[in-house]
């Protein structure tokens, strides 16, 4: 039995995880994983693709080193990018695209994979209702050389012999924001009418539900007439009032249908000439193209397949508050939701939040080399180390706690596999190391072979004006965040970003439905 996953619910899937997202304000950007060569050795040549099971899902939350909230106005929708341009041949809105009846132009069996809108020069998109499909040209349609520049509520035929039908602007600000290589973004709000912009109050208020705006003659034959051209021919269906007028050629074949009057409620419908003129022969064969549900207009989420988002995340630190590790790589981000903070008794709520520990040493570490081993002898514990804040004769050190050095492991090729997530060890079987999973004391760490003290008389957040985005007690400090909670619903693992003093990165997360 076959069976498939429409439009409509991928769609339905968008609006509901955008709806998600801007309601329960519980949503947040990560980025994660300082050491992944130690994951896999030729992972900026070869990155491995995540995994989706709960092992790896908490082994990827365990590597996370900063969040990041994911707002209302960070989140939008968004399409493939089609850029109008001279001398494209574009494919038409059309209500029945299958593997019956491919795109005539790019030859895809839905209208959501053809090219049948556009943005032009000025950031406005339009809908292409005809492209001067006729007989002639086997209803292929013909090249585009007449920008489309109008902002009128109705479509308006160009020189060349398009119909478009202009639907919005993207404004500059979602532009900067919200522009990629490869997609361009839709207004938010367009299904709630309490927050349509009045531009877009406009393009709604004037569509009709089932009016038809435009006819393809598929067969011409031959009809008795005396005139090249015949009107108000009845468009009969389902709907009502709608009429249209039709040229002929010198052979008295229909060559052109002009709609004069879209009427309304179509969801079928066909253009009844034989009730006004008998054909000679056969009966000459029209389809009308039926509009989105609403009329073209009414609902763009619909009428361009919006299936998927665009989530957006500027990664940078502020002078009081640098959650962000400095100094060394990130090499995966995520979006997770539901976490908590540190002690697992809330909602972590806060804008940022650090996912690392950190210990305040009364000498400075900062020859230290990122990502070496921490250990302590008196608890077992051992960390992976991120990054070194100085502070002059002493230092703050941000680490994480690898679980998977606690796990048995095996190599092959260039990874080292293990009964956890992949973590690079010797080769060979190994058994689990001698270390057991612990939090650091005030007691003597180890770095690398170098011994250094915890400074257990240092309670605080700030040394002079420097701020180290956590807050210590007895020289130690625990991550804003649980990095047990929470659910990862996107992952990524990318080439290793290095980041350093100052930097920011704007990240953009395209999620398809």
């Amino acid at each position: 039995m076959s069976a498939i996953i429409t439009e409509n619910l991928k769609i339905r899937n968008c609006t509901n995880f955008i709806n998600d997202v801007v309601t329960n304000e519980n949503y947040y950007t990560f980025i994660g994983l300082s050491n992944s060569s130690d994951y896999q050795s030729d992972w900026n040549t070869n990155t491995p693709d995540p995994v989706d099971n709960s092992n790896y899902l908490d082994s990827y939350k365990n590597t996370i080193l900063g969040v990041k909230k994911i707002s209302s106005t960070d989140i939008i929708r968004v399409i493939p990018k089609i850029v109008w341009k001279t001398g494209t041949k574009y494919d038409m809105y059309r209500h029945d695209y299958s593997r019956y009846n491919l795109t005539p132009n790019t030859n895809f069996t839905s209208l959501a994979d053809s090219r049948y809108y556009v943005m032009n020069s000025e950031y406005r998109v339009y809908i292409c209702i005809n492209n001067g499909a006729s007989p002639s040209n086997l209803n292929l349609g013909v090249a585009s050389v007449n920008e489309p520049v109008h902002t009128s509520e109705s479509p308006e035929v160009e020189d060349d012999g398009y119909i478009w039908k202009y639907l919005y602007t993207i404004t500059p600000a979602d532009f900067i924001k919200f522009d990629s290589t490869d997609y361009i973004s839709v207004p938010n709000y367009w299904d709630n009418d309490s927050f349509n912009t009045e531009e877009i109050r406009r393009i709604k208020d004037a569509s009709v539900d089932g009016k038809i705006e435009t006819i393809l003659v598929e067969s011409s034959t031959s009809y008795a007439v005396s005139t090249n051209l015949l009107t108000n021919i009845p468009i009969i269906g389902d709907g009502v009032g709608g009429e249209a007028s039709v040229e002929f050629d010198d052979e008295l074949k229909p060559i052109k249908v002009t709609v004069t009057s879209g009427g309304s409620g179509y969801t079928f419908a066909t253009l009844d000439l034989d009730s006004v003129v008998s054909p000679i022969s056969e009966k000459s064969v029209f389809n009308v193209i039926i509009p989105p549900p609403g009329g073209h207009g009414r609902n763009v989420y619909k009428e361009l397949n919006c299936n998927k988002v665009l989530v957006y995340s500027r990664i940078e630190n502020t002078l009081s508050d640098p959650d962000f590790i400095e100094g060394n790589q990130f090499s995966r981000v995520g979006i997770i939701r539901d976490i908590k903070d540190y002690a697992g008794s809330s909602t972590f709520t806060n804008n940022t939040g650090s996912g690392v520990f950190a210990l305040k040493l009364t000498t400075d570490a900062s020859s230290e080399i990122e990502d070496s081993k921490i250990s302590q002898a008196s608890t077992g514990a051992i960390g992976s180390l991120v990054s070194v804040v100085s502070l002059g004769t002493s230092c703050v050190i941000k680490y994480t706690k690898p679980r998977e050095w606690y796990v048995d492991t095996y190599s092959s090729g260039t990874i080292t596999k293990t009964f956890d997530p992949y973590y690079v060890n010797s080769s060979g079987l190994t058994t689990s190391q001698t270390y057991r999973y612990a939090d650091f004391d005030g007691s003597e760490i180890v770095i690398d072979s170098n011994t250094y003290f915890v400074d257990t008389s240092y309670d605080g957040s700030q040394v002079g004006e420097i701020f180290l985005g956590q807050t210590f007690t007895n020289g130690i400090s625990t991550p804003d965040i649980n990095i047990k909670s929470g659910e990862i619903v996107y992952v990524d693992n990318r080439v290793s970003v290095t980041r350093q003093s100052q930097q920011r990165e704007d990240i953009k997360i395209i999620i398809e439905f």
